[in-house]
């Protein structure tokens, strides 16, 4: 005797929910049989089939256009596509979708574009508060530069642990979900704050001094990165994130910086740090991660006011790859609210 299955078993072997179950035989893709009891059964020809339609349907073929692909099985055909009414359903679901990218490419060029324009208008008004602050002030030209000690060679080629770090827009931040396009990830060690003095011997330390300046310099090119084809700027400390958020809003950072308060990265990856009196810190350096792998690493960053342009020329050299797979927007990197 040939085996029914009802409609909760088809279910659960197909994947195919209660609800689409319900819309194929709407559209009489799928046609039960009733049991005695009412109670719609399917033999293995039409679980088959819904199976099919499932799987088809999740790739974009719609279900108005679906008949082609069922009539290829029941007329016999060892599977849904094996009948050339099929391949032109493929044909007209790619179309359809080749469609769809080039209208969100145009889409995503224009507010590139309208990104970079309003950036281009807030130079001015950025400089004229920059002028004010003191923090802010042209780096000294005798500052020492810090050396390449090897402290981050180990870094290309390894994937991003699993983070939570605390952004200044409100969310927790994984590193090792930020899509498949590129991300930076510019590290500093510690910003001035109003009435409160840097630790001693702070401008000796080669690579220390100039928070502050890289952050300028990183706000003020934000939309040429953009446009380089970076997806998302994150600026990393091990500040507290009460006070990255001031910082952010003072300097008016069109992106989030991250809070490693507890060095997390340090320990997962050995993310340089250095010591000063009862601090410990992270060195200056930025990441370029793509797919959640790090990329590239620059390292040592001197000088820090200039990085931006250091970064864009590297960008400029070393083109990301085309693939056939969606890269995420800045607005779309993974994320938790806290």
């Amino acid at each position: 005797m040939e085996e029914l299955l009802r409609a909760g078993e088809v279910t659960a072997e197909t994947g195919a929910s209660s609800k689409a179950l319900r819309g194929y035989e709407a559209l009489e893709l799928v046609v039960p049989t009733r049991a005695a009891n009412g109670y719609r059964m399917y033999d293995r020809h039409q679980v088959q089939v819904v199976a099919q339609i499932h799987r088809l349907n999740a790739l974009g073929i719609p279900l108005a256009e679906m008949a082609p692909f069922v009539d290829c099985l029941n007329a016999g055909g060892p599977h849904a596509d094996a009948c050339p009414a099929s391949l032109s359903g493929y044909r007209r679901a790619i179309e359809r979708l080749d469609q769809a990218i080039g209208h969100l490419d145009r889409q995503r060029a224009a507010l590139v574009a309208n990104l970079a324009e309003a950036s281009t208008r807030m130079a001015d008004e950025w400089a004229s508060v920059d002028a004010h602050n003191p923090d802010l002030a042209p780096l000294p030209a005798d500052l020492t530069a810090p050396r390449d000690d090897g402290a981050t060679d180990h870094l290309p080629g390894m994937a991003m642990p699993i983070t939570r770090l605390p952004s200044t827009d409100g969310t927790l931040v994984d590193l090792a979900a930020v899509g498949t396009g590129r991300v930076l990830v510019y590290v500093f060690p510690m910003t001035g704050a109003p009435g409160q003095d840097m630790p001693d011997g702070w401008d000796a330390i080669p690579g220390a001094r100039g928070c502050s300046p890289h952050n300028c310099d990183m706000r003020d090119h934000y939309a040429e990165l953009v446009q380089a084809g970076i997806d998302a700027v994150f600026g990393l400390s091990s500040q507290p994130v009460e006070y990255q958020t001031q910082l952010a809003q003072a300097l008016r950072l069109p992106y989030p910086l991250l809070t490693d308060t507890q060095l997390i990265l340090h320990a997962a990856i050995g993310l340089p740090t250095f010591g000063t009196e009862d601090l410990t810190v992270y060195r200056r350096l930025a990441l370029v991660i793509t797919g959640g792998i790090i990329e590239h690493v620059f390292y040592p960053v001197f000088p820090p006011d200039r990085h931006a342009h250091t970064v864009l020329e590297w960008l400029g050299d070393h083109p990301l790859p085309m693939t056939s797979t969606p890269r995420r927007t800045p607005t779309s990197v993974s994320s938790d609210k806290r």
